[in-house]
């Protein structure tokens, strides 16, 4: 298990920061051993399918996928091809116009599908806004997703009916109200787990330190799921931390590991061990799926300001699903009717989402003014008023149509 002890490890620079520039400027032994320190090759992570789609043995967490059959494989590349797709088609309508903004998951599919299909139905999921393929883990529409990017309501469906809990949109506060969550379930003697959804840039937030805290104190069952695709908008990861993300558990007394974020039996495994750890009463589990934003941050992004071609085609080579088909072809696990049918399944999703995104009513112009207050306020009164009075303006100027 790749669990490390951060205290004798020396931390590594920013990218693009000098040894010796603050204040007077130094060139000691001290830090150019620093300087080179610094230049370490990053942290083994665990693995059980290499990026040339062959499988690799791994003491600690076989037994976790030990009994995944050629169904099971053939299931999750399925879920991430049509997660795929879904997350293309949103891509495009917003393009078109006809979604406000978008957070694409290109890349990270196999950190979501390997951690998504690790979970009990009785788990709780507390998702950011990027969580599409555990959304569709879940049993959510994707076509649900769409509604709030659309601005016609403020998430599609009913929480306690997947256990999968609405987007957040605000930074990492999510980490605390899983945290919560999970003591509550310990309160209720219940055995089931919780899962918490965050992003490399999210780790910089107060918010996701005092989850931390919370849940460690308190030996929470909740798992701290961070994806870490090396860019926090335009910021890398190496200006956030100066230690691999997963070893800041160790600081607050609970384990971390890394994991290969593109290989979606080792987020399985993983994401199945730290589950039963939070179901045994072992607390709080870091993961870190190390892996890789293929596309912009969000639609309104353009990553080719801050980031080069040569580190997206590195990356591109490491495809979750190109790896995953490869190892079903080499082990004779699918077949090419199986590739044609879900091809014949994919073009019909994407045509499934674009016909729900266009058929989306818009939303009632005044419910805005609902559930403000539990009574009536003078105040709301006269602003739905005004707001009545600004949209019949518009009539008016079409002659009453």
């Amino acid at each position: 298990m790749t669990v490390e002890s951060t205290a004798a490890r020396t931390p590594r620079r920013s990218a693009g920061s000098k040894a010796g520039t603050t204040g007077t400027k130094r060139t000691t032994s001290t830090t150019k051993k620093a300087a080179g320190a610094g230049k370490s090759a990053e942290p083994a992570l665990v693995q059980l399918l290499t990026p040339e789609g062959k499988r690799v043995k791994n003491a600690e967490f076989d037994k976790y996928v030990a009994d995944i059959t050629p169904d099971d494989l053939r299931g999750l590349y399925r879920d991430m091809v049509l997660t795929r797709r879904f997350d293309a088609e949103a891509t495009s309508l917003q393009r078109q116009g006809e979604l406000g903004l978008w957070a694409s998951l290109l890349g990270q599919e196999a950190a979501q599908i390997g951690s998504g299909r690790a979970l009990r139905d009785d788990d709780y999921v507390f998702p950011t806004y990027r969580e599409h393929g555990v959304a569709w883990c879940r049993g959510v529409d994707p076509t649900n997703l769409l509604g709030m990017f659309r601005g016609v309501n403020n998430g599609g469906w009913d929480p306690s009916g997947n256990n999968f809990h609405l987007y957040t949109i605000v930074i990492g506060s999510q980490t605390l109200h899983a945290t919560g969550y999970a003591m509550g379930i310990t309160k209720d003697g219940a055995d089931s787990a919780v899962i918490a959804y965050f992003g490399d840039g999210a780790s910089s937030q107060g918010d996701v330190a005092e989850a931390f805290t919370f849940s460690a104190v308190y030996n929470a069952p909740v798992v701290f799921f961070c994806q870490n695709n090396q860019w926090a908008i335009s910021e890398p990861t190496e200006k956030q931390s100066r230690v691999p993300l997963y070893q800041r558990a160790q600081g607050f007394g609970f384990p971390g590991v890394r994991v290969d974020g593109n290989d979606v039996l080792a987020n399985l495994a993983v994401t199945k061990w730290a589950l039963e750890r939070a179901r045994a009463g072992e607390g709080p589990t870091l993961v870190e799926a190390f892996t890789y934003r293929m596309g912009a941050h969000t639609t309104s992004d353009d990553p080719t300001r801050y980031r080069g071609d040569e580190e997206r085609l590195a990356w591109e080579a490491k495809d979750p699903i190109l790896r995953l088909r490869r190892f079903l072809e080499s082990s004779n696990h699918a077949d090419e009717a199986f590739f044609a049918e879900l091809e014949a399944e994919n073009e019909a999703l994407g045509r499934r989402v674009r016909e729900a995104v266009r058929a989306m009513p818009d939303p009632d112009h005044f419910a805005i003014f609902e559930n403000v207050y539990a009574d009536g306020h003078a105040l709301v009164d006269e602003e739905r008023a005004q707001f009545a009075a600004y949209q019949a303006s518009f009539a008016d100027e079409d002659g009453g149509k």
